[in-house]
Protein backbone atom coordinates (compact mmCIF):
# COMPACT_ATOMS: atom_id res chain seq x y z
CA UNK A 1 0.00 0.00 0.00
CA UNK A 2 1.30 3.44 -0.93
CA UNK A 3 2.43 5.80 1.82
CA UNK A 4 2.55 9.56 2.28
CA UNK A 5 6.34 9.32 2.36
CA UNK A 6 6.39 7.83 -1.16
CA UNK A 7 4.09 10.57 -2.43
CA UNK A 8 6.18 13.31 -0.80
CA UNK A 9 9.35 11.96 -2.41
CA UNK A 10 7.80 11.78 -5.87
CA UNK A 11 6.12 15.18 -5.51
CA UNK A 12 9.26 16.75 -4.01
CA UNK A 13 7.40 18.28 -1.07
CA UNK A 14 7.28 17.59 2.65
CA UNK A 15 5.26 14.79 4.23
CA UNK A 16 3.27 17.40 6.15
CA UNK A 17 2.34 19.19 2.93
CA UNK A 18 1.15 15.94 1.33
CA UNK A 19 -0.91 15.05 4.39
CA UNK A 20 -2.61 18.43 4.59
CA UNK A 21 -3.35 18.57 0.85
CA UNK A 22 -4.80 15.05 0.70
CA UNK A 23 -6.93 15.76 3.76
CA UNK A 24 -8.16 18.94 2.05
CA UNK A 25 -6.87 21.33 4.69
CA UNK A 26 -8.16 24.72 3.53
CA UNK A 27 -5.63 26.61 5.66
CA UNK A 28 -2.56 25.33 3.83
CA UNK A 29 -0.90 27.78 1.44
CA UNK A 30 0.51 25.99 -1.61
CA UNK A 31 0.19 26.63 -5.32
CA UNK A 32 -2.48 24.93 -7.39
CA UNK A 33 0.28 23.23 -9.39
CA UNK A 34 1.64 21.58 -6.24
CA UNK A 35 -1.84 20.41 -5.27
CA UNK A 36 -2.39 18.97 -8.74
CA UNK A 37 0.95 17.17 -8.61
CA UNK A 38 0.20 15.64 -5.21
CA UNK A 39 -3.27 14.44 -6.21
CA UNK A 40 -1.99 13.08 -9.53
CA UNK A 41 0.72 11.04 -7.82
CA UNK A 42 -1.68 9.86 -5.11
CA UNK A 43 -4.03 8.68 -7.87
CA UNK A 44 -1.29 6.86 -9.69
CA UNK A 45 -0.36 5.06 -6.47
CA UNK A 46 -4.03 4.47 -5.50
CA UNK A 47 -3.39 6.06 -2.11
CA UNK A 48 -6.26 6.28 0.38
CA UNK A 49 -5.81 8.47 3.50
CA UNK A 50 -6.15 6.55 6.81
CA UNK A 51 -9.05 8.77 7.83
CA UNK A 52 -10.98 7.69 4.74
CA UNK A 53 -10.10 4.02 5.23
CA UNK A 54 -11.40 4.13 8.79
CA UNK A 55 -14.54 5.96 7.71
CA UNK A 56 -15.17 3.32 5.06
CA UNK A 57 -15.15 0.58 7.69
CA UNK A 58 -17.67 2.47 9.80
CA UNK A 59 -20.08 3.79 7.17
CA UNK A 60 -19.53 1.37 4.31
CA UNK A 61 -18.58 2.30 0.75
CA UNK A 62 -19.91 5.58 -0.63
CA UNK A 63 -19.87 6.09 -4.40
CA UNK A 64 -20.48 9.52 -5.89
CA UNK A 65 -22.30 9.83 -9.21
CA UNK A 66 -21.03 12.77 -11.30
CA UNK A 67 -23.87 13.11 -13.81
CA UNK A 68 -24.01 16.86 -14.44
CA UNK A 69 -22.89 16.37 -18.06
CA UNK A 70 -25.86 14.15 -18.90
CA UNK A 71 -28.62 15.36 -16.56
CA UNK A 72 -29.51 18.97 -15.93
CA UNK A 73 -29.14 20.04 -12.31
CA UNK A 74 -32.90 20.61 -12.04
CA UNK A 75 -33.63 16.99 -13.02
CA UNK A 76 -33.63 13.87 -10.82
CA UNK A 77 -31.55 10.77 -11.51
CA UNK A 78 -34.13 8.04 -10.88
CA UNK A 79 -31.56 5.22 -10.98
CA UNK A 80 -29.76 6.26 -7.79
CA UNK A 81 -32.38 4.64 -5.57
CA UNK A 82 -31.87 1.24 -7.21
CA UNK A 83 -28.09 1.19 -7.46
CA UNK A 84 -27.58 -0.06 -3.91
CA UNK A 85 -29.74 -3.10 -4.75
CA UNK A 86 -27.65 -3.77 -7.87
CA UNK A 87 -24.46 -3.52 -5.80
CA UNK A 88 -25.87 -5.85 -3.14
CA UNK A 89 -26.90 -8.43 -5.74
CA UNK A 90 -23.36 -8.37 -7.13
CA UNK A 91 -21.38 -8.44 -3.89
CA UNK A 92 -23.83 -9.97 -1.43
CA UNK A 93 -23.18 -7.05 0.90
CA UNK A 94 -25.35 -4.14 1.91
CA UNK A 95 -22.57 -1.64 2.64
CA UNK A 96 -22.51 0.27 -0.66
CA UNK A 97 -24.54 3.44 -1.15
CA UNK A 98 -24.68 6.04 -3.90
CA UNK A 99 -24.95 9.81 -3.79
CA UNK A 100 -25.35 12.35 -6.54
CA UNK A 101 -22.12 14.33 -6.57
CA UNK A 102 -22.33 18.12 -6.51
CA UNK A 103 -19.59 19.63 -8.64
CA UNK A 104 -19.44 22.66 -6.34
CA UNK A 105 -19.38 20.73 -3.08
CA UNK A 106 -16.41 18.50 -2.10
CA UNK A 107 -17.25 15.27 -0.31
CA UNK A 108 -15.77 12.03 0.98
CA UNK A 109 -16.24 9.33 -1.65
CA UNK A 110 -14.62 5.93 -1.99
CA UNK A 111 -15.33 5.84 -5.72
CA UNK A 112 -16.90 7.93 -8.47
CA UNK A 113 -18.96 7.17 -11.57
CA UNK A 114 -18.39 10.05 -13.98
CA UNK A 115 -20.66 10.48 -17.00
CA UNK A 116 -19.61 12.60 -19.97
CA UNK A 117 -16.56 14.61 -20.99
CA UNK A 118 -14.89 16.66 -18.26
CA UNK A 119 -12.65 19.70 -18.35
CA UNK A 120 -9.23 19.62 -16.71
CA UNK A 121 -10.58 21.74 -13.87
CA UNK A 122 -13.38 19.24 -13.31
CA UNK A 123 -10.88 16.39 -13.50
CA UNK A 124 -8.86 17.95 -10.69
CA UNK A 125 -12.03 18.25 -8.63
CA UNK A 126 -12.85 14.56 -9.19
CA UNK A 127 -9.31 13.51 -8.28
CA UNK A 128 -9.70 15.30 -4.97
CA UNK A 129 -12.78 13.22 -4.14
CA UNK A 130 -11.47 9.70 -4.78
CA UNK A 131 -8.69 7.70 -6.44
CA UNK A 132 -11.22 5.21 -7.88
CA UNK A 133 -13.03 6.68 -10.88
CA UNK A 134 -14.91 5.08 -13.77
CA UNK A 135 -15.72 7.28 -16.76
CA UNK A 136 -18.81 6.48 -18.84
CA UNK A 137 -19.32 7.95 -22.31
CA UNK A 138 -16.08 9.87 -22.06
CA UNK A 139 -13.05 9.92 -24.32
CA UNK A 140 -10.77 7.16 -22.97
CA UNK A 141 -7.74 8.71 -24.69
CA UNK A 142 -8.00 11.68 -22.35
CA UNK A 143 -8.13 9.84 -19.04
CA UNK A 144 -5.87 7.27 -17.47
CA UNK A 145 -8.72 5.66 -15.58
CA UNK A 146 -11.23 2.88 -16.04
CA UNK A 147 -13.76 3.75 -18.71
CA UNK A 148 -16.92 2.40 -20.31
CA UNK A 149 -17.35 3.48 -23.92
CA UNK A 150 -20.72 3.30 -25.67
CA UNK A 151 -20.85 2.48 -29.38
CA UNK A 152 -23.54 4.96 -30.43
CA UNK A 153 -23.20 4.25 -34.14
CA UNK A 154 -24.25 0.60 -33.97
CA UNK A 155 -27.78 1.35 -32.77
CA UNK A 156 -28.23 4.27 -35.17
CA UNK A 157 -27.11 2.20 -38.17
CA UNK A 158 -29.45 -0.61 -37.11
CA UNK A 159 -32.28 1.93 -36.96
CA UNK A 160 -31.51 3.28 -40.43
CA UNK A 161 -31.28 -0.24 -41.86
CA UNK A 162 -34.65 -1.07 -40.34
CA UNK A 163 -36.45 2.13 -41.36
CA UNK A 164 -35.02 2.52 -44.85
CA UNK A 165 -34.34 -1.05 -45.98
CA UNK A 166 -37.03 -3.07 -44.20
CA UNK A 167 -39.86 -0.58 -43.69
CA UNK A 168 -39.05 1.35 -46.91
CA UNK A 169 -39.49 4.83 -45.46
CA UNK A 170 -38.24 7.45 -47.89
CA UNK A 171 -37.26 10.10 -45.35
CA UNK A 172 -35.98 10.01 -41.77
CA UNK A 173 -35.58 13.08 -39.58
CA UNK A 174 -34.36 14.01 -36.13
CA UNK A 175 -35.88 16.12 -33.35
CA UNK A 176 -33.55 16.65 -30.41
CA UNK A 177 -31.84 19.12 -28.18
CA UNK A 178 -28.64 20.28 -26.56
CA UNK A 179 -27.92 21.99 -23.27
CA UNK A 180 -25.03 24.26 -22.33
CA UNK A 181 -24.23 26.11 -19.13
CA UNK A 182 -20.65 27.19 -18.53
CA UNK A 183 -18.47 24.14 -19.14
CA UNK A 184 -21.43 21.74 -19.05
CA UNK A 185 -22.42 20.65 -22.56
CA UNK A 186 -25.05 17.93 -22.94
CA UNK A 187 -26.20 16.31 -26.17
CA UNK A 188 -23.55 17.65 -28.56
CA UNK A 189 -21.65 14.38 -29.00
CA UNK A 190 -24.91 12.50 -29.52
CA UNK A 191 -26.01 14.99 -32.18
CA UNK A 192 -22.64 14.76 -33.93
CA UNK A 193 -22.79 10.96 -33.94
CA UNK A 194 -26.36 10.83 -35.25
CA UNK A 195 -25.67 13.38 -37.97
CA UNK A 196 -22.53 11.47 -38.99
CA UNK A 197 -24.41 8.16 -39.19
CA UNK A 198 -27.07 9.72 -41.41
CA UNK A 199 -24.36 11.17 -43.66
CA UNK A 200 -22.58 7.82 -43.97
CA UNK A 201 -25.77 6.21 -45.19
CA UNK A 202 -26.61 9.09 -47.52
CA UNK A 203 -29.85 9.88 -45.66
CA UNK A 204 -28.87 13.22 -44.17
CA UNK A 205 -30.96 16.26 -45.07
CA UNK A 206 -30.37 19.37 -42.99
CA UNK A 207 -33.99 20.51 -43.27
CA UNK A 208 -35.08 17.28 -41.54
CA UNK A 209 -32.96 17.97 -38.43
CA UNK A 210 -34.69 20.10 -35.80
CA UNK A 211 -32.46 21.07 -32.87
CA UNK A 212 -33.51 23.01 -29.77
CA UNK A 213 -33.31 22.51 -26.01
CA UNK A 214 -33.57 19.27 -24.06
CA UNK A 215 -37.08 19.88 -22.79
CA UNK A 216 -40.70 18.93 -23.37
CA UNK A 217 -41.49 22.46 -24.51
CA UNK A 218 -38.72 22.44 -27.09
CA UNK A 219 -39.79 19.02 -28.37
CA UNK A 220 -43.34 20.30 -28.82
CA UNK A 221 -42.25 23.46 -30.65
CA UNK A 222 -39.79 21.65 -32.91
CA UNK A 223 -42.33 19.00 -33.88
CA UNK A 224 -44.92 21.71 -34.54
CA UNK A 225 -42.37 23.51 -36.72
CA UNK A 226 -41.72 20.32 -38.68
CA UNK A 227 -45.45 19.76 -39.17
CA UNK A 228 -46.10 23.33 -40.29
CA UNK A 229 -43.20 23.19 -42.75
CA UNK A 230 -45.19 20.71 -44.82
CA UNK A 231 -42.23 18.33 -45.08
CA UNK A 232 -42.47 16.26 -41.91
CA UNK A 233 -40.31 13.14 -42.49
CA UNK A 234 -42.08 9.79 -42.65
CA UNK A 235 -40.03 8.58 -39.68
CA UNK A 236 -38.53 10.65 -36.88
CA UNK A 237 -35.86 9.87 -34.29
CA UNK A 238 -36.60 11.72 -31.04
CA UNK A 239 -33.36 12.50 -29.21
CA UNK A 240 -34.44 12.00 -25.58
CA UNK A 241 -37.38 11.15 -23.35
CA UNK A 242 -38.02 14.81 -22.54
CA UNK A 243 -38.02 15.88 -26.18
CA UNK A 244 -40.19 12.87 -27.05
CA UNK A 245 -42.84 13.91 -24.54
CA UNK A 246 -43.34 17.27 -26.23
CA UNK A 247 -43.00 16.02 -29.81
CA UNK A 248 -45.56 13.26 -29.35
CA UNK A 249 -47.97 15.75 -27.82
CA UNK A 250 -47.54 17.98 -30.88
CA UNK A 251 -48.21 15.04 -33.21
CA UNK A 252 -51.36 14.22 -31.26
CA UNK A 253 -52.57 17.83 -31.31
CA UNK A 254 -52.09 17.87 -35.09
CA UNK A 255 -54.15 14.69 -35.47
CA UNK A 256 -51.15 12.61 -36.54
CA UNK A 257 -51.21 8.94 -35.60
CA UNK A 258 -48.14 6.94 -34.59
CA UNK A 259 -47.02 4.98 -36.57
CA UNK A 260 -49.66 5.31 -39.32
CA UNK A 261 -48.99 8.97 -40.09
CA UNK A 262 -45.49 9.31 -38.67
CA UNK A 263 -43.17 6.57 -37.42
CA UNK A 264 -41.30 7.30 -34.20
CA UNK A 265 -38.07 6.00 -32.68
CA UNK A 266 -36.95 7.25 -29.26
CA UNK A 267 -33.27 7.49 -28.37
CA UNK A 268 -32.84 6.26 -24.80
CA UNK A 269 -29.70 6.86 -22.80
CA UNK A 270 -28.66 5.09 -19.59
CA UNK A 271 -32.22 5.41 -18.29
CA UNK A 272 -31.82 8.05 -15.64
CA UNK A 273 -35.34 9.26 -16.48
CA UNK A 274 -38.50 7.18 -16.26
CA UNK A 275 -39.88 6.03 -19.61
CA UNK A 276 -43.51 6.79 -20.51
CA UNK A 277 -43.45 4.75 -23.73
CA UNK A 278 -42.00 1.32 -22.90
CA UNK A 279 -43.57 -0.30 -26.00
CA UNK A 280 -42.20 2.19 -28.53
CA UNK A 281 -39.37 1.45 -30.94
CA UNK A 282 -36.14 2.72 -29.43
CA UNK A 283 -32.39 2.95 -29.81
CA UNK A 284 -31.07 2.16 -26.38
CA UNK A 285 -28.03 1.34 -24.37
CA UNK A 286 -27.89 -1.66 -22.07
CA UNK A 287 -28.68 0.29 -18.89
CA UNK A 288 -28.32 -2.47 -16.32
CA UNK A 289 -25.10 -3.72 -17.90
CA UNK A 290 -23.67 -0.18 -17.89
CA UNK A 291 -24.44 0.28 -14.19
CA UNK A 292 -23.31 -3.22 -13.22
CA UNK A 293 -20.05 -2.86 -15.14
CA UNK A 294 -19.32 0.53 -13.56
CA UNK A 295 -20.00 -0.84 -10.06
CA UNK A 296 -17.85 -3.91 -10.72
CA UNK A 297 -14.92 -1.80 -11.92
CA UNK A 298 -15.13 0.49 -8.89
CA UNK A 299 -15.37 -2.34 -6.36
CA UNK A 300 -12.34 -4.01 -7.93
CA UNK A 301 -10.37 -0.82 -7.35
CA UNK A 302 -11.72 -0.09 -3.87
CA UNK A 303 -11.88 -3.56 -2.34
CA UNK A 304 -9.30 -5.53 -4.32
CA UNK A 305 -6.79 -2.78 -5.01
CA UNK A 306 -6.65 -3.34 -8.76
CA UNK A 307 -4.28 -0.78 -10.30
CA UNK A 308 -4.35 -1.64 -14.00
CA UNK A 309 -6.80 0.54 -15.91
CA UNK A 310 -9.51 -1.03 -18.06
CA UNK A 311 -11.62 0.17 -20.99
CA UNK A 312 -14.83 -1.72 -21.79
CA UNK A 313 -16.86 -1.16 -24.95
CA UNK A 314 -20.63 -1.66 -24.89
CA UNK A 315 -22.96 -1.34 -27.90
CA UNK A 316 -26.27 0.40 -28.37
CA UNK A 317 -29.00 -1.50 -30.17
CA UNK A 318 -32.35 -1.09 -31.88
CA UNK A 319 -35.39 -2.53 -30.11
CA UNK A 320 -38.39 -2.70 -32.43
CA UNK A 321 -41.71 -1.79 -30.84
CA UNK A 322 -45.10 -0.59 -32.01
CA UNK A 323 -44.22 2.98 -33.01
CA UNK A 324 -42.26 2.27 -36.20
Amino acid sequence: MATIKEISQLADVSIATVSRVLNQDDTIVVSSEVKKRIFRIAHELKYVPPRRRHAQKERGIVIGVADWHIIRKDRTNIRLSSLDLIAKSMSGKNDVRFERLDKNQPGQYDGIMAFGVFSEEEMEFLRMQSFAIVFINSDPKDYEYDSIVMDFNKGIHEMLDYLMDQKKYCSVGYIGGTYEEGQVRIGYRRLEGIRGAFMQRGFYEEENFYIGDISRESGYNLAKQAIQSGRLPEAVLLGSEEVAEGALEAFQDAGLRVPKDVAVVIYKDIETLESKWPSYTKVRMFPDIVWQTAIKLLLEQIQEGRKDNMTIYLPTKLEVGDSA
